[in-house]
């Protein structure tokens, strides 16, 4: 599939910045899968929007605060970190952490990094926090083994000291009230460094008032990684080195999947990184001859989906809208149709919608 047939037109202005006052007021595409009829909706009203016969399957990944600011607290060969004209430390480091490893020990980004080669230390906050340059990565990226300098643990220093990793569309600075709103309300294990923001629209309530119509509710956890955010740089989509993320699927969750599908019930994902979850699990189950649905347990997802893709599991998907040319709009397209997808997202554009992160949904079923 060539990328440009992933291309659609959107105003800089509906690039939502900020969050709506209310999670569930956003709006709601609904988009017909079998024959591309769309409805304008509302979110508040996709309670009533089942039957009872379904099984809504979330990912609760918690966001983690991974920017970092701070100083070099030496320049390569030692002595102190060079100066500016007013007597502070003219290099600021940017680290931002992707992958926790072990112990206190993360791969992450680092910003000069050219300048932070293995041994460099950065110190963050008062210097309460340092981190030391331990290896270097094939693409750039440092491992990092962090210490604290008092009786705090590393974990709390990162809470506190780190930043709310915003998508690079939303043109700010991260402000207190991203904290909570860049999250979803049933976001529990932590490692995800975006999220998976389909959630970001429920509340408890909405998540009561489908629980009262009978439908089942099961988590799985996929830490959301950066390469959600690669821009496709090849002509050809197949081409594109597809990012990894690990997930994890419960064993109560796969055994109350597996039972759905033998009763027949329809499997709704909550946003791309469950439908990647669910579907990667799938993939592996068949390849091995397995006779389970999805397979429990941790693993890492590696499918590419995209038009063409064999769904084994997902059958209904709740999806924000997503960047022209991406992976995941190339997802949304395997599941529902190109041509309807596309002529659902003009529409959308036409009357105004909000997008990405921050902006209004999609339903597809």
């Amino acid at each position: 599939m060539r990328v440009d047939e992933l291309e659609f037109e959107l105003p800089p202005e509906q690039i939502a910045q900020h969050p709506l006052a209310r999670r569930e007021s956003s709006r709601m595409l609904q988009l017909n899968r079998a024959t591309g009829a769309f409805e304008d909706r509302r979110f508040a009203g996709f309670p009533a929007l089942f039957r009872g016969d379904e099984i809504l399957v979330l990912n609760n990944a918690r966001v983690i605060p991974a920017r970092l600011f701070g100083k070099r607290a030496r320049v390569s060969g030692g002595g102190p970190p060079s100066t500016g004209e007013n007597g502070n430390p003219s290099e600021r480091v940017e680290v931002f952490l992707l992958r926790h490893i072990g112990d206190d020990t993360w791969e992450a980004l680092v910003r000069p990094g050219r300048k932070m080669p293995v041994g460099e230390r950065v110190l963050f906050g008062d210097g309460e926090l340092e981190g030391e340059v331990i290896a270097r990565g094939e693409r750039g990226q440092r491992t990092i083994r962090f210490r604290a300098h008092n009786a705090i643990r590393v974990t709390e220093h990162l809470e506190e000291l780190g930043h709310v990793p915003l998508p690079p569309y939303i043109d700010r600075a991260d402000e207190p009230s991203d904290r909570e709103r860049y999250q979803t309300v049933f976001a529990t294990q932590p490692g995800a460094v975006a999220a998976p923001t389909a959630g970001l629209h429920f509340t408890p309530e909405i998540l009561q008032a489908i629980r009262d119509g009978g439908v089942e509710i099961c988590e799985l956890t996929l830490d959301v990684g950066l390469g959600t955010f690669q821009p496709v740089h090849t002509e050809r989509l197949e081409d594109h080195p597809i990012h990894v993320e690990a997930y994890d699927i419960p064993q109560e969750t796969a055994e109350r999947i597996q039972a759905a599908k033998a009763a027949g019930k329809t499997v709704v994902a909550i946003g791309t990184t469950a439908v990647r979850a669910l579907e990667d699990s799938a993939m592996r189950a068949a390849e091995s001859g397995s006779p389970a649905v999805v397979i429990p347990g941790r693993a890492e997802a590696r499918a590419f989906i995209t038009p063409g893709f064999p769904f084994r599991v997902v059958d209904a998907l709740l999806t924000n809208f997503h960047l022209p040319r991406s992976t995941l709009l190339a997802l949304v397209c395997a599941f529902a149709g190109r041509d309807k997808v596309l002529a659902a997202y003009r529409h959308a554009v036409a009357e105004g919608y909000r997008f990405y992160s921050y902006g209004d949904c999609m339903w597809i079923r």
